[in-house]
């Protein structure tokens, strides 16, 4: 065990105990912070068109399953969306592909409710990736 001293070089065994004990507590702060990038990455297939504000309540909620199963989420859906506009085809086939570039560095994709053309085709291709797919039921779908 170390010896801690102050500034006269006396031993100092009360401030040494708080010391120890506040590099004990940054220590595992630091360990929570640095296990969160080694979570695998999960990408969340949920519904987004038709209505819009429930599907996309629906996918916070499903992020925040994820999160409390130890993993990662990325939701595409809950980014583009607000950046590119859906209605337009072109910039919807581009967030849709951009989507799939995300999936692409996913390790699994979980899919929640009912599946909707967009969702298929991410399927479609955690498949050509040889991704894990597992589907999502009850109160969380």
């Amino acid at each position: 065990m170390k010896t801690y001293m102050n500034y006269e070089h006396y031993a100092d065994p009360t401030a040494g105990a708080a010391v120890s004990k506040i590099m004990g507590e940054y220590h595992r702060e630091r360990r929570l912070h640095v296990s969160a990038k080694y979570r695998r990455k999960v990408y969340v297939a949920s519904k987004y068109a038709g209505d819009i504000g429930l599907n996309v309540k629906n996918a916070v909620r499903y992020c925040r399953y994820v999160i409390n199963q130890g993993y990662i989420p990325i939701a595409s859906h809950l980014l583009y969306p607000q950046i590119l506009d859906d209605s337009n085809p072109a910039e919807r086939e581009l967030g849709l592909q951009f989507g799939l570039a995300l999936l692409a560095i996913c390790d699994e994709v979980w899919v929640f409710g009912e599946v909707s053309k967009g969702m298929a085709a991410e399927i479609e291709e955690a498949a050509r990736l040889s991704k894990p797919v597992k589907f999502i039921k009850g109160a969380w779908a």
